[in-house]
């Protein structure tokens, strides 16, 4: 007997670079997990109604539509997945939770911690998720089971930096990231929410943190690079730095732990690989070693290729969907949901006051 599966019919709107990534997603999950979910494409919005029908015909969308409002009460609407730009975040989110639909947005949450919490606290009775996609990064899973297990033990340096370059194009095809009214901030909210996520994930909360801003264009609304230290609540300290301007560099998302038994080391621009130190190898063959992540045994390889045979950024977006589906269908609590993302919204908040202040910043609700 064919199993019975629940179908979801889905809603995005938005239609640029994160439209494909998540059009992915919802075409492929099936195919690599199991799921007790069927996803329908139903409707693709966007403002420009050429461009929205041109995306919606090549990725599978059933409709094109250009009036957001409409689409996210409609009754044949399940899901509404947001990736449009930052400032309509919160007034698209709100509005869908209370018609009663799965939730699911791009980071970050919103333009400030207001906003946030207000869209955490109207999606408190939907499921909702927000796309930390790295997170499923099978390399940076098995970082946090080594974690977990003890490996690293007690953790003394966290640093990462999440290095772009691309802000150096003042004609980018992304400019409206540019924008504060529509981005809200430049690399905080683009590059160092990820990182911030990672570290919540990885080392826990952040009690206070010191932190410099740095626009490098002239008349630009936004930061162009921006650098911070921090104390952990764990007693280790942290370095950050994010930018748009790091030229030779296109998605360097790195990070790296020091603890009293070893380290642990990723960059994203080799995600399939994790570089671990362990302090209890013997003296002569003490040494980084990298650990190629693609099974067997590593987090989320048994859904894909056979091991050696290496996944891409796209697959990153295929788990994160899919565990979502999976805690959805087990009435289980997902991470990161919106409440995850207030907390990276509030690390936001405290850079941007530590460096208009000068001074070191508690972090709020710390």
């Amino acid at each position: 007997m064919a199993k019975q599966v629940r179908k979801l019919n889905v809603a995005m709107i938005g239609y640029g670079f994160m439209g494909r990534a998540h059009s992915n997603a919802f075409i492929q999950v099936g195919h690599f997990f199991d799921l007790p979910h069927d996803l329908k494409l139903k409707v693709m919005c966007g403002r420009k109604r050429s461009a929205v029908e041109a995306m919606a015909s090549q990725w599978g969308w059933e409709e094109a539509q250009t009036d957001w409002q409409s689409v996210v009460t409609r009754k044949d609407i399940d899901v509404v997945d947001i990736c449009a730009p930052n400032h309509l975040h919160a007034q698209i989110a709100i509005a869908a939770a209370e018609a009663g639909k799965i939730v699911l947005c791009e980071k970050p949450l919103a333009m400030n911690v207001v906003e946030a919490q207000a869209m955490a606290n109207a999606a408190h009775s939907v499921p909702n998720l927000v796309w930390f996609n790295y997170r499923r990064v099978p390399a940076i899973a098995l970082a946090k089971e080594l974690i977990e297990q003890g490996k690293v033990g007690k953790p003394y340096h966290y640093r990462a930096t999440y290095l772009q370059s691309w802000g150096a194009n003042p004609q980018s095809p992304d400019a409206w990231r540019f924008r504060k009214v529509e981005a809200g901030s430049g690399a905080m909210g683009d590059l160092l929410s990820h990182s911030l996520d990672l570290a919540l994930m990885l080392n826990g909360p952040i009690s206070e943190l010191t932190s410099l801003i740095h626009t490098f264009t002239p008349n630009r609304e936004v930061d162009d690079a921006v650098i911070a230290l921090t104390r952990f609540a764990n007693g280790s300290i942290g370095t950050f730095e994010a930018t748009r301007f790091a030229i030779g560099c296109q998605n360097r998302n790195y990070f790296e732990i020091h603890g009293e038994k070893g380290s642990i080391r990723f960059n994203l621009e080799d995600l399939n690989r994790l570089e671990v130190f362990d302090r209890n190898d013997a003296t002569e063959i003490q040494g980084g070693h990298q650990v190629l992540v693609t099974g067997p045994g590593h987090p989320y390889t048994s859904h894909f290729w056979p091991p050696g045979h290496i996944i891409g950024y796209e697959h990153t977006f295929i788990a994160t969907l899919a565990d979502f589906l999976n805690c959805f269908a087990k009435n289980e609590a997902f991470h990161p949901n919106f409440d995850d993302a207030v907390d990276v919204q509030k690390l936001l908040e405290a850079v941007e006051t530590s460096a208009q202040k000068g001074t070191w910043t508690k972090v709020l609700g710390s």
